[in-house]
């Protein structure tokens, strides 16, 4: 449950009455635990905290700690302890036996299956199907896992030790673990140290191995390279069954988890996963300081999973500073504002745990961003985007579209809409009969595209006008899509690029271009590429009144050459480039 990083959405302390409550529940949850237990778990002077967070999986989940540690996390309305309160009471709960190599596998995720579970000569200890069990290490009584016993111990045996026995909730080394000061677990002796005992463990591992006969009460010695054999044999089985009912599991789960995730909640997973994948795979240390802008544009959107797009306003952050400020007040990465107004990535620890966990999934391809252009040197890598005009449903425009299945927010393209438009006047048989250019006004088309001085007047709408009265008052937005990368989608029209000339001191002119970045060019590379064709200098400086945006700016009336570099170079549309008409095109060489 813990395998992956989380989300904590509030932390708050405990009053005095919910504390009351809390030590009852554990009381009532736990009867073994007296009370100068739970007056060492939950001391009355000191404070106490519950942390409600949610899950990689969108479980949502209460944390109550003490003391920087958690000692209780509650699910569902029932408590489970940590692995720091097991710790402290190693016989609370029953226990099962497993090696090392089995707890690795359960760290990242695995539940514990049959085979890895070692049988000791006293036998299994007594549970039912859904007896809250811990799982320890051979050698050691302290708890490294806490979960539910799939079967009962009866069930367990008949079973020839096959199969998942404990489905793990929490494990040592987990999230919920780092979460505390990530102490190691104790030295606890077992209750039985018989080196006879720990070596006829050892030969029940494995139910198929023949085990040779007791004799005189005495139990047979096994050579130490067959003990490993009979080891490493069990652990591999517990693993590929284990994996097997992975497979399975998440074919099921998958689905159902994600229905019961808010839109909200789905937005956070992906964006947490984009964030650190960009820090632990893209941003490199010769990056820093990184402008925020340029790390969500050219880093963490380049990170998204294909088919799926990042947008920070869905999320429950909002935006881009308070995500960062999160992750910097987790200390991973630390942001200063170097100029006024921009904030810059300047310092990532590389070696937090939340960083160093991150896997990557194995679906996901790297995409270089795009940042080299043509020098005349060789091919140009640059590829123009894709631009649509996206139009978004509004609240007083939902009620014509929700009878294609429709809401509020969805965006359509210009033709998407001319269709459920036409779907819906032939559906509700609103044509004119008598002309058929002519579409009859009902109610609902009377709210969503009539004014008010409009109501008593108007009955008949042309065709042309009903659809381009429609496309007003719907809510404008653009997709960029680049080749090979995840959509952008922004609201509003896209800005064009904007090229102007400037009267500088002694009347000396300079172009200034701006917007660049809108269309996926680095403003540095097109400010070099301009000096070296029209020999001039160029430089790159914040645009005034804009937070994060760069306008080139080069010497002399260049408006030809720059608008020559984007059209035929580029390849950039004409209508998306404003102020071509300033520049005079240049004389012919005598």
């Amino acid at each position: 449950m813990f395998a992956k990083v989380f989300k904590v959405k509030s932390n708050t302390v405990m009053k005095g009455s919910d504390r009351r409550k809390l030590r009852a529940d554990v009381n009532s949850a736990f009867p073994v635990l007296t009370a100068e237990n739970l007056a060492e778990l939950m001391p009355s002077k000191e404070e106490l905290n519950v942390v409600k967070i949610y899950t990689h999986k969108g479980d949502a989940v209460t944390i109550y700690v003490h003391n920087h540690n958690p000692i209780m996390f509650e699910l569902q309305r029932k408590l489970y302890p940590s692995v720091y309160t097991l710790w402290r009471f190693p016989d609370l709960l029953s226990a099962f036996a497993t090696w090392q190599p089995v707890l690795e596998k359960m760290v990242g995720g695995a539940d514990l299956m049959l085979p890895g579970v070692v049988v000791p000569s006293s036998g299994l200890p007594e549970v039912q199907q859904g007896t809250l069990c811990v799982v320890t290490v051979v050698g050691n009584r302290a708890p490294v896992a806490v979960g539910l016993a799939t079967m009962s111990s009866k069930e367990m045996l008949a079973s020839g030790m096959k199969g998942k026995g404990i489905n793990v909730l929490h494990t040592y080394r987990d999230q919920l673990w780092a979460f505390g000061d990530k102490s190691c677990p104790p030295t606890i002796a077992p209750l039985e140290e018989n080196p006879a005992t720990a070596e006829k463990e050892d030969q029940d591992l494995p139910q198929e191995t023949e085990v040779p006969e007791q004799r005189d009460g005495a139990l047979p010695e096994v050579p130490e390279a067959e003990l490993e054999q009979l080891t490493r044999t069990a652990v591999d089985t517990a693993v590929s069954q284990n994996n097997a009912d992975k497979e399975d599991e998440e074919e099921e789960t998958d689905d159902s988890i994600s229905n019961q995730r808010t839109p909200q909640e789905v937005m956070d997973s992906l964006l947490h996963q984009c964030f650190f994948n960009a820090l632990k795979y893209k941003v490199k240390k010769a990056d820093l300081p990184l402008l925020t802008s340029t790390f969500l544009r050219n880093y963490l959107y380049l990170c998204c999973p294909e088919g799926q797009q990042v947008d920070i306003k869905k999320s429950s952050y909002k935006k881009l500073s308070k995500f960062l400020q999160s992750m910097q007040q987790r200390k991973i990465l630390q942001v200063k504002e170097l100029n006024k107004g921009v904030e810059s990535i300047v310092d990532i620890d590389w070696k937090h745990p939340d960083i160093r966990c991150f896997v990557a999934p194995a679906t996901e391809v790297a995409t270089p961003a795009v940042t080299e252009f043509d020098t005349g040197m060789g091919e140009n890598p640059y590829q123009p985007p894709e631009i649509t005009t996206l139009y978004g449903i509004s609240a007083k425009m939902k009620a014509l579209f929700q009878d294609t299945g429709h809401s509020k927010g969805d965006l359509l393209t210009q033709s998407d809409v001319r269709s459920v438009l036409i779907t819906y006047v032939k559906t509700n048989e609103l044509v004119d009969t008598d002309n058929k250019n002519f579409v009859k006004i009902n109610p609902i088309l009377c709210d969503c595209l009539l004014d008010k001085s409009e109501y008593n007047d108007v009955a008949l709408l042309k065709w042309d006008d009903l659809i381009s009265r429609c496309l007003e008052r719907m809510q404008h937005s653009h997709k960029i899509v680049f080749p090979g990368r995840t959509p952008i989608v922004r609201k509003g029209t896209i800005d064009p690029i904007d090229i102007n000339v400037a009267q500088r001191g002694s009347n000396k002119k300079v172009t200034l271009i701006k917007n660049l970045e809108l269309y996926g060019m680095d403003p540095s590379s097109i400010a070099n590429l301009l000096q070296q064709r029209v020999q001039a200098s160029a430089t790159c400086t914040l645009l005034p009144g804009a937070k994060d945006r760069v306008q080139v700016q080069i010497q002399g009336n260049q408006v030809f050459n720059v608008g020559k570099l984007l059209l035929e170079d580029f390849k950039i549309p004409r209508r998306y480039v404003n102020g071509l008409d300033l520049g005079a095109k240049p004389g012919k060489k005598k």
